[in-house]
């Protein structure tokens, strides 16, 4: 009988029959390895199976949690902007704060001071807001200054802001009740010059909060209403403005602020639909002084104050004093710290 193996080798020669022997019993060791997957994964890293996505787990270090409403307003810079309610006019304290070259009249008082050293901005806080500004003074520039728009940008974490007051005219509504000549409209009758100007602020307060927004994407933009200045008591804070006056001219204040309120829950909505960052909030000031109203004994709102050679109302007339200020900044801070009521990117 041939014996295979001498065969192989007389056939092959000494050192061609000794490779294959050698690749032969390397075979048979790895024969294992290539059958079990579990071992031959271990061995080489291949063949592993892939997780499944309801078996992946999310690595606790690296995935991001949402902000805190503090970290998201926070993070980047703090911009006040807006009209003479949050310039502060009628809170002057210092010889400064009554400087007439000023006609933005910003005050030492005015609550953005307050709400800047309440917390922390990881890249500071300015404060442009301008008396009298109006939504096109905003988008274009105001006495002297440029655009407010044009103030903030993509480190901008948090926006305050007051606007609407004049583009309705409310100071100009105010005198036609209070300085009730014989050539003048009565309070009231101004109702039809109001409802026009509403609607026209209507129109395009959303295209603002949209340029702002679009301007500075990850920050939150606190929009406040306006608070009603008459506490509707005969003989309080009367200013030749009877009772009936009162409520009415506080119930415009009421309504500009739902118009307001709607517009920025408005744009909040879009930015939360396309899951965006930053949010549109409102902060309703309409009863933040109550109790304090014009005429009260510790009023949070100046009352008709005469420039009397001139006979006309100063321009800090129904505005916010120092303790009305010092009101409208407990209200940003504690919206600062509540948030918009949903979750933040």
């Amino acid at each position: 009988m041939i014996n295979p193996v001498a065969w192989l080798r007389d056939r092959l020669g000494e050192r061609r029959f000794g490779i294959v022997l050698l690749v032969g019993l390397l075979a048979l060791a790895l024969l294992p390895l290539v059958a079990l997957p579990a071992a031959r994964c271990e061995m080489f890293g291949s063949g592993c199976r892939e997780p499944q996505p309801m078996e992946a787990r999310a690595d606790p270090v690296a995935a991001e949690q949402p902000p805190t409403p503090v970290e998201a307003a926070t993070w980047g810079s703090y911009v006040a902007l807006g009209d003479s309610y949050s310039a502060g006019l009628g809170a002057e304290a210092t010889v400064g704060d009554k400087n007439p070259l000023d006609r933005c009249h910003r005050t030492s008082k005015a609550y953005y001071h307050e709400v800047s050293r309440a917390f922390r901005f990881a890249k500071g806080s300015s404060f442009w807001a301008c008396s009298g500004a109006t939504i096109p003074d905003f988008l274009n520039g105001r006495g002297g200054e440029p655009s407010q728009l044009g103030r903030i940008g993509a480190d901008t974490s948090l926006v305050t802001l007051s606007i609407g007051g004049n583009d309705v005219g409310f100071s100009r509504v105010l005198a036609g009740c209070v300085i009730k000549l014989p050539w003048s409209r009565s309070c009231t009758r101004q109702g039809d010059d109001v409802a026009r100007q509403m609607a026209a602020l209507r129109q395009n307060l959303p295209g603002l909060l949209d340029k702002i927004t679009t301007r500075a994407p990850r920050a939150r933009v606190i929009l406040m209403g306006y608070p009603k200045a008459f506490s509707e008591v005969d003989g309080v804070g009367g200013d030749n403005i009877s009772v009936s006056d009162q409520r009415w001219l506080n119930a415009r204040a009421y309504d500009l602020g739902q118009l307001i309120r709607q517009s920025a829950a408005e744009t909040d909505a879009r930015i939360a639909a396309r899951h965006g960052t930053g949010s549109v909030e409102f902060v309703d000031a309409y009863s933040a002084f109550a109790g304090h109203e014009v005429g009260s004994g510790n009023a949070y709102m100046n009352g008709l104050l005469l420039n009397l050679p001139e006979f006309a109302a100063e321009p800090r007339s129904y505005h916010p004093t120092i303790a009305g200020q010092h009101a409208l900044a407990a209200l940003f801070a504690e919206q600062i710290k509540k948030g918009p009521g949903r979750p933040l990117s």
